[in-house]
């Protein structure tokens, strides 16, 4: 049985893990002829974040996700207009849920987690990303990394959450597609779900902590943390 006294807390990543990056991809096939810049656009935003970071700077992650565009055209003698950043933005800011994403965090709710979300994007006036998917209504509180002005996996962007729960970490549950943020949230001490979305994969290196849950689907990540919770 789970205790009821004890934090039943879960932090969940909000792009790529709950929310479809991938309809971003005719942007960048109108762009680049080729969809799978997609794919080299990403993780040089998330890289360029972390070193902002590391080396005690902050630019809001819209703008970084903008001058990372205009950097990788630039690498493809691609000129980037304003226009396609507007679009970028619009697109991103409208990304549905994937599917199994409803019914997953339904089954969490039901089985009395609190949840709530942390990410590296800004706070956005209503209606929100998470709104426009229908999954806004989930989540407890909504948790940005704009408030601290330094990018995941930094751990006080963790101890945020933490804080505003009175939570220990090891109560806490992270939950990304993104292997980094739960190396980071582990550090920390938390519990880290991992979900195996395309193009995103466990790192297997001697001596680096695997996740706790791995999954290829939320639902069934959801059931291996349900079960262990009512077993600890």
């Amino acid at each position: 049985m789970s205790n009821p006294a004890r934090p039943r807390l879960i932090v969940f990543d909000v792009n790529e893990t709950l929310l479809d990056l991938s309809t971003l991809t005719p942007l960048f096939t109108r762009l680049f002829g080729q969809g799978v810049v997609l794919r080299e656009w990403f993780p040089e935003l998330i890289l360029y974040a972390q070193a902002l970071t590391l080396s005690g700077r902050y630019v809001p992650f819209g703008e970084l996700a903008a001058g990372t565009l205009r950097m990788v055209g630039a690498n493809h003698d691609v000129a980037i207009t304003d226009d396609d950043i507007a679009e970028l933005k619009s697109l991103i800011s409208a990304m549905p849920a994937y599917p199994d994403v409803g019914p997953a965090l339904a089954k969490l709710q039901s089985a009395g987690f609190t949840l709530v979300t942390l990410t590296n994007s800004a706070p956005s006036p209503s209606p929100t990303p998470l709104e426009k998917a229908g999954i806004d209504h989930f989540f407890d509180r909504n948790f940005s990394i704009a408030d601290l002005q330094v990018y995941k996996p930094h751990p006080r962007t963790y101890d945020m959450v933490a804080q505003a729960y009175g939570a220990a970490p090891q109560d806490m549950y992270m939950i990304a597609c993104h292997l980094w943020d739960i190396i980071g949230a582990q550090a920390f001490g938390c519990r880290g779900g991992f979900l195996a979305r395309p193009h995103n994969n466990t790192l297997p290196v001697a001596g680096l902590p695997q996740p706790d849950f791995i999954a290829q689907d939320l639902g069934n990540l959801a059931d291996q943390i349900i079960e262990s919770d009512s077993a600890a």
